[in-house]
């Protein structure tokens, strides 16, 4: 019976926080079934405090990194850095493809898959209006920019909501994440660069007239707080490696950045802080601790330790089908279940497995492939996704489920197994 009703619960949850009926806000639908997974007897208080302590790092993390990339979009910081992409690109198309899919990949790196993806999206439908691209190349342009927001969110702790909380659940430094995963994202950036070219080769332009756009000085909306963030941006890299050293939670040094930035830009007449902040995503803090607590259920009644028998099946042929494996099905349960609880199902399940030292390890990053890329798959498999198509449709461009799923089938599979492939090779030689 106990099974019947974390299953039920669990799918319930899910369904309100992919679809919102009227809007309804997912973190009430996770902290509703958190709620009624304590009443039902599915979870204990000691799972509750338990999942605080996992998640409040990350989601706290999410919400200051989020902030900042806010601050930074006001004051013109990305379209300057879109529009010197453009200008660099020297009115060749196929140029400008590729530096906007290596900006996007460092605004992932920087800022977060969401900021990457919700923040450059538009900046860069803006520039396609600006070079009057037909459609087929403006929609090219949008997807790749969507698709790299999320493929490439895999270098750093901060790159993605996933990453975040993987970090924190496996105790994973930021020096060592980093080193473990930019070499991977490099080649993850490389082969989805490859694939979406491959696939919208005839719809990119070969010239673009890039006289037709803004002077990037023009773009700048206060000087004053652009020049700082610049300063603050450098002391916050600097703080994330010293989050190792310290062993301090990375939401210090991300919570330090944001308050001084807030602070920076306080009157700056383009930067209204008091709205930022009350748009910022705190709902995100709840929905974390909601839904994590309603996947500690499916754990408490043996689902998680069944998915650890399989993953230990895959170990047991090797450490390449171990990772590899632990990927791919990262990546199947985000894109039916969406990646934020299928990181955690999968977390759980790794925590579990029998292995050698340092399974577990690799595993984990394996299961952060799978979860950032995963998504790709399906509409459904992150709510970044979600918000994007959402944005996207205020800007009269529909994208049909179907068109996105069949894209993202056609291009997530080869990206998937040779990033996968770069983490056991890479995995295997730092090792």
């Amino acid at each position: 019976m106990s099974v019947v009703l974390a299953v039920g619960l669990f799918t319930v949850v899910l369904v309100l926080i992919i679809t919102q009926p009227r809007g309804l806000s997912i973190g009430w639908t996770a902290l509703g079934g958190a709620i009624l997974a304590l009443l039902l007897g599915i979870v204990s208080w000691a799972n509750v405090e338990a999942v605080v302590g996992i998640v409040w790092d990350a989601t706290l993390t999410f919400v200051a990194v989020i902030l900042i990339s806010l601050i930074l979009d006001a004051v013109g910081f990305f379209e300057w850095s879109a529009l010197h992409m453009a200008r660099f690109s020297r009115g060749h198309g196929i140029r400008l493809f590729l530096l906007l899919g290596i900006l996007g990949a460092l605004v992932a790196m920087f800022f977060a898959n969401d900021g990457a993806a919700l923040i450059l999206t538009p900046i860069v439908y803006e520039q396609t209006k600006a070079l009057k691209l037909n459609p087929k190349a403006t929609l090219a342009l949008i997807m790749a920019s969507g698709f790299i927001a999320d493929t490439t969110s895999l270098p750093l702790v901060v790159s993605n909501l996933v990453n975040i909380v993987s970090a924190g659940y496996f105790h994973l430094g930021f020096a060592s994440f980093a080193a473990r995963m930019v070499p991977v994202d490099m080649v993850a950036l490389a082969a989805s660069l490859i694939a979406l070219y491959l696939f919208y080769r005839r719809f990119l332009p070969t010239a673009v007239n890039t006289q037709a756009l803004l002077d990037p000085k023009s773009a700048i909306k206060d000087v004053r707080v652009f020049r700082a963030a610049w300063i603050v941006l450098g002391l916050l890299v600097l703080g994330y490696f010293a989050s190792q050293l310290l062993h301090w939670p990375v939401a210090i040094f991300a919570g330090s950045a944001a308050i001084g930035l807030l602070i920076i830009a306080y009157r700056s007449p383009v930067v209204q802080v008091p709205q930022l902040v009350r748009e910022a995503p705190w709902k995100i803090v709840v929905f974390s601790v909601g839904m994590y607590v309603v996947v500690f259920g499916l754990r408490n009644v043996g689902l998680t330790h069944l998915l650890s028998t399989v993953l230990t099946a895959m170990d047991f042929h090797g450490t390449f089908f171990g990772i590899v494996g632990t990927g791919v099905v990262g990546a199947v349960l985000s894109s039916i279940m969406n990646n934020m609880p299928s990181v955690m199902i999968n977390a759980l399940a790794i925590h579990d497995v029998a292995g050698l030292a340092g399974i577990h390890t690799a595993m984990a990053y394996a299961n952060v492939v799978g979860c950032d890329l995963g998504p790709k798959f399906t509409p459904i498999g992150s709510l970044a996704t979600l918000l994007w198509l959402n944005v996207l449709e205020r800007r009269g461009i529909r994208i049909s489920w179907g068109y996105y799923f069949r894209v993202g089938i056609t291009l997530t599979v080869p990206v998937l197994l040779v990033t996968l492939a770069a983490l056991w090779g890479w995995s295997a030689l730092i090792s």
